[in-house]
């Protein structure tokens, strides 16, 4: 699969940030069962400034364009890092 055929360019360097916090999320007391959401969060948010610092929005149809690409975005690098640790996970798991 080709990440930049779904994911912008400049973004896929959310993946390993993302990767990143999720270790430290573990680390901390957080239950797991919420660090995706935290994770998909954090990588609508980071979107969300990526999008508004890259964008000229002067109408509100290019606001919803914006909002839409912030949350798909966000949502994309969120589940591409989640997937990449399942892959390490699943790696070091030998059956």
């Amino acid at each position: 699969m080709n990440y930049q055929d779904y994911i912008k360019t400049e973004l896929l360097i959310l993946i390993p940030i993302l990767y990143f916090i999720g270790i430290g999320l573990k680390k901390s007391r957080m239950p797991d069962k919420w660090i995706p959401a935290a994770l998909g969060t954090s990588a609508v948010i980071m979107s969300a400034v990526w999008v508004i610092a890259t964008t000229e929005i002067s109408g509100l149809q290019e606001a919803a364009s914006a909002i839409f690409t912030a949350v798909t975005q966000g949502i994309l690098v969120a589940g591409a890092s989640v997937y990449a640790n399942q892959l390490y996970i699943q790696a070091k798991e030998e059956k």
